[in-house]
Formats: structure tokens, sequence, C-alpha cells
């Protein structure tokens, strides 16, 4: 990495200053979750923003930029920072589920990922109203609440569970398939948003499929699944990239099922 501290060294205090920023969030999100008088704008892609999302996301520019003013930054309500030519892109989601947050369900979470040369190696998934954080470095495992997590060891077809999230477009275009993955798991469930990956990574479910997605929903748990153990693409089997619109992650077993089912 083309940085005067070590890849290590980076890549340590990055996910320090990416967990301290999100820590330092939950004050504001705290602040207007369930507001009575919580003021919401809808974008031109028809989904919401708030005032939280906002200062959420210029809190943890902040940071990022105090420790690393070099780096790149693309984030949900400001978009990308003038550092273009930078190896380092910062991503960020400031309340990934605003919907969730403005309708006052706690399925939401701050996203915060580094990629470097296009790839994504670290990331930081918050739940605060879960109490759940979970992080993870390439090469260094992945953590819940500082307790290290690893997706399920077998699958087990009795217990499996699979788990989908905004899928509109693959119910649009490939209902049928969709519909054969389902039948091959036990339980079907649609968790969603960060959730349904801290389960994945935890052991504690199967798959999940999502086919309406951008990069800054998915970075941080990609980071997070890929060092649980876990295989994540898009459902074409393609790697997770800035331009990548549906997620197929599981095991080793469980993706390889859904990645021929869907596409056979």
């Amino acid at each position: 990495m083309n940085n005067s501290k070590k890849p290590d060294e980076l890549l340590k205090k990055a996910l320090e200053v990416a967990k301290a920023a999100a820590k330092k969030s939950e004050k504001i999100i705290e602040k207007y979750y369930q507001a009575s008088n919580l003021e919401t704008e809808v974008k031109g892609d028809e989904t919401p923003v708030t005032i939280a999302d906002k200062r959420v996301e210029q809190l943890i520019r902040a940071e990022i930029t105090a420790h690393f003013p070099d780096h790149g930054i693309f984030g949900e309500e400001y978009g990308r920072s003038d550092n273009e030519d930078s190896d380092f892109l910062w991503l960020i989601d400031p309340i990934d589920g605003t919907k969730s947050f403005v309708r006052q369900y706690p399925f939401f979470s701050t996203q915060i990922a580094l990629m470097y040369q296009g790839e994504l190696v670290m990331g930081v998934s918050n739940a605060p109203i879960f109490g759940e954080m979970a992080w993870a470095v390439k090469g260094k495992g992945a953590f819940l609440n500082g307790i290290s997590i690893a997706v399920a060891a077998k699958y087990v077809a009795h217990s499996s569970c699979i788990s989908t999230g905004n899928i509109q477009s693959l119910v649009n275009n490939n209902w049928q398939s969709l519909g054969h993955l389902l039948k091959k798991f036990s339980k079907i469930r649609g968790y969603g948003d960060f959730y349904h990956y801290h389960l994945l990574a935890s052991g504690k479910i199967d798959l999940v499929v999502e086919s309406d997605v951008n990069i800054l929903d998915i970075a941080a748990l990609t980071v997070i699944v890929r060092e649980a153990g876990g295989v994540i693409t898009d459902i074409q089997g393609k790697p997770v990239g800035l331009k990548t619109t549906s997620i197929l992650a599981g095991t080793d077993t469980t993706h390889a099922l859904g990645l021929k089912t869907l596409n056979e």
C-alpha cells in the first residue's frame, strides 16, 4: 500500500477510526430515532433521507479526513470527494435502512468500509439499537461485539435457512429460479439490511439473496462475510465492486447451490 504506514498498521488504524466514528454516530442516531418531529425528504431515487443521515455522514467524513486527509471518500448523502486519484476509497452509508429508521423499527445500521485499489479490505457494520457492531479486516478474521465469528461449518438441510432482502428485480425477471432456490431450504426468512449478513457471518443462517442494492449498502458487510469464511458475489458470481447491484452470500456449499439454481 502506497502510504507511510506499513499495510497492517494502516488497516489497524483505519479500523480504529471507523469503529470510533461509528460509536460517535450513535449519539446522533439516538437523538433522532423515534423523534416525533423528524423531517424526511425523498431523493430522486425515491429513497428517504433525514437530518440524521446527513449529520452522521458529516461526522464520519470529518473523522476520516482528520486521520487520512489524502484518502478518497464516497458517501450516500454527499457523493465522492475530490481525492479521486487516491488508492484508498472510504465507502459510507450513514444510516443503511433509512426507511426502517423513519418508520421507527430498528433494522438500520451505519456502514463504513475501506477499499484499496478496488479491493475491499476493511469493514464496520454498527447497529446501535440492536447493540451489534461487526467488523473485519482482510486476513484478520471477522468479529461481532469483539467475539470471533464464522459461517456455518456445514449445510444441514432440515435446519437450513435462506434470507432475502431487496428482491424486486429478481422477482420481476427470475421468479421461477428464485422459487426453486427457496424450496431447497427448510426456513425462508426476510431479515434484510445488515441483519441477515450478521446472522450469516455468525453461522446462524445459510444463504442471503438480494437483487436491488448498491455498493454502499454491502461494502462493509462483504468484508465481514469473507473474513468469516463465507463466499459473497453478485447473483451471477461476479466479484463485489463499485457497480454491484445484487448479492449472493453464503458458505462454500450454499453459495454454489444458489449460484447454480439462480442461473439455470
